[in-house]
């Protein structure tokens, strides 16, 4: 079952970056304040240790340049007029933005180049390895694909879950039900994806309607407050989809649990279970059930196949 359209992210702002990620990674803006609209094409960090040499054929100018103790040893070997040629030749490449690790000074003439050609010159005070490590988990959840979808994500005994179906089938009735049991809400209604790694999806929740739920016949209430702040988790990864159909006479219904189903988000596969609705059912108990169910499955056991194991032997005695 295909998922909604993605949305790709080709780029991102240096100075959104460095908002966001500037306190984290310790950075401290040095030069070239008026480039900071500059943007990041990749979500790889790049030391210019040829470039420096002025060596350019397969120079990687989209991405972020890290000069750590090797580049800016390099640098004040040379003359000052040498300096400025080796630079001038880096800055005019076009790259985002220029970083030092180690809290290394930068000489004049490097400052004195990031604000003539206007690009943002940083530095921390982490090794290179370890701000390479860093950022580049950091770029890669910028640069994921994303997509929104109509469903509710809670965290139920770790297995993130999402629920999903037609408009007052009681999804929130549901996700109020397990709050209360001790489970947590990441997002109501809309849910926020991002493909991290290509091997996972993490969902969340807009900041403006974060910890709120709308319950219908009740109106908008704050899970924090009622349920505490344990009740409210910022993201996590979706483990499950839940389907709630409404129930119709005739209805071809999953007895066994042999066959698996997936629903397909940001071309990843995740297990899908579809529950139909009747009265007098505990949504929420089988919900939490499926939870459980799926967690068994990602330890090795699922409970469906080892009976059918158990009776096939049981057969062929």
């Amino acid at each position: 079952m295909p998922s909604e359209k993605a949305r790709v992210v080709e780029s991102v702002p240096v100075r959104d970056f460095f908002e966001l990620y500037g306190a984290p990674l310790q950075l401290e803006l040095v030069a070239g304040e008026k480039g900071l609209n500059k943007v990041i094409r990749e979500k790889s960090i790049n030391r210019p240790a040829l470039a420096l040499t002025g060596y350019y054929k397969y120079f990687a100018n989209k991405r972020i340049q890290l000069c750590g103790a090797g580049e800016m040893g390099y640098l004040r070997d040379l003359k000052e007029n040498q300096q400025r040629k080796v630079l001038e030749g880096i800055v005019k490449s076009h790259i985002p933005c220029l970083i030092i690790s180690r809290n290394l000074a930068p000489p004049k003439v490097m400052k004195d180049v990031a604000e003539e050609f206007r690009v943002p010159m940083f530095r921390t005070p982490q090794k290179s390895k370890d701000f390479i490590a860093e950022a580049t988990v950091l770029l890669e959840h910028q640069f994921a694909p994303q997509t929104t979808l109509h469903g509710t994500l809670l965290d139920v005994k770790g297995i993130g879950v999402l629920l999903r179906g037609k408009s007052g089938v009681g999804k929130s009735e549901c996700a109020l039900a397990l709050i209360e049991r001790g489970h947590s809400l990441v997002a109501d209604d809309i849910t926020y994806c991002k493909r991290v790694a290509d091997i996972e999806i993490e969902g969340t929740s807009a900041d403006l309607n974060r910890g709120y739920m709308e319950c219908r016949g009740i109106g908008i209430i704050n899970i924090a407050e009622m349920f505490g702040i344990r009740s409210v988790r910022l993201e996590k990864r979706i483990d499950l989809v839940v389907t709630f159909l409404e129930w119709e006479p005739g209805m071809i219904e999953e007895r066994t649990g042999l066959e698996e189903n997936f629903y397909r988000i940001l071309d990843i596969d995740i297990p899908h279970v579809e529950i139909p609705v009747r009265p007098g059912r505990d949504m929420a108990r089988l919900t939490e059930v499926a939870a459980l169910v799926q967690a068994l499955k990602t330890i090795g056991h699922d409970s469906a196949n080892e009976f059918n194991e158990r009776l096939i032997a049981s057969m062929a005695q």
